[in-house]
């Protein structure tokens, strides 16, 4: 088998992934626990770009980690505007 045909045939069985906001690839087993509690920056892109990137959809991912659509929204509306410091906590009033 050629090389080509090697790699066409990896990605076949491959698991589904999108690019995370590092740039790397991310998979389900890849985001954060379902029980996560403390949302650090790198969790919230994380989880954006899962949506983003359709390996999770708005509501799956709003039951997965029990939040509400206008939270998640609030995280993508802070990534458009700011980058990824928008989603720090700490900042949320310099930022609004």
């Amino acid at each position: 088998m050629s090389s080509v045909a090697e790699k066409v045939d990896k990605r076949k069985n491959a698991e589904p992934y999108v690019i995370g906001p590092d740039g790397m690839p991310l998979t389900l087993a890849d985001l954060p626990p379902v029980s996560t509690k403390r949302w650090v920056i790198r969790r919230k892109a994380e989880v954006v770009s899962a949506v983003r990137g359709g390996l999770l959809s708005l509501e799956e991912a709003c039951e997965r980690y029990q939040l509400t659509m206008e939270e998640f929204i609030s995280w993508q509306k802070a990534i458009d505007q700011y980058g990824l410091p928008g989603l720090r906590a700490t900042r949320v009033q310099q930022y609004r």
